[in-house]
């Protein structure tokens, strides 16, 4: 079975800055997960690789490149064990993007409602997310976002990019 996620991956030096301080709050995953912005979360397809490399061809086809500013930090307490960076600016574009990215092939019904975010601390205990979540409240920079990312999942746990795709819209 094949697994994969598709991303916006944070560009340098935002990326090693946050992966950097995910490790010191003890995340045991980040190690296996870049800093992204979750656009298709997690999602067997089997053998159906070709037909959503072809989707998410069409769908960078369909957008253009857009600003994204990261600022300050947030949480998914009580209801999920994690703290995020805070998107203030490109909040739509990624809603628009990530609903594109699931439909056809990648057609999926969420968990939760569609939030971008950039996780930096998940499952870990109360006085960790506090210090991940107050470290990092100052946190801010922009960046455009030019490109996505399909991120297969390999068996030794570690995210790995497979192929980025362009916006061209």
């Amino acid at each position: 079975m094949c697994r994969i996620g598709v991303a916006i991956a944070i560009p340098e030096p935002w990326a090693a800055a946050l992966q950097t301080h995910r490790i010191a709050f003890g995340d045991r995953q980040a190690h296996a997960i870049p800093a992204h912005i979750t656009l298709v979360p997690p999602t067997d397809v089997g053998d159906r690789v070709p037909a959503v490399e072809e989707h998410l061809a069409t769908v960078a086809g369909k957008h253009p490149p857009f600003g994204v500013r990261l600022r300050g930090t947030a949480t998914f307490r009580p209801v999920s064990p994690v703290v995020f960076i805070a998107l203030s600016e490109g909040i739509s574009m990624c809603e628009q993007l990530a609903g594109d990215a699931r439909c056809g092939p990648l057609e999926q019904e969420l968990t939760f409602p569609y939030h971008p975010h950039v996780t930096i601390a998940h499952d870990l205990d109360e006085d960790a997310l506090d210090r991940a979540y107050q470290t990092l409240a100052d946190f801010d920079c922009a960046f455009e976002v030019k490109k996505f990312q399909l991120f297969v999942h390999e068996d030794d746990g570690v995210w790995r990019q497979r192929r980025t795709y362009l916006l061209t819209g």
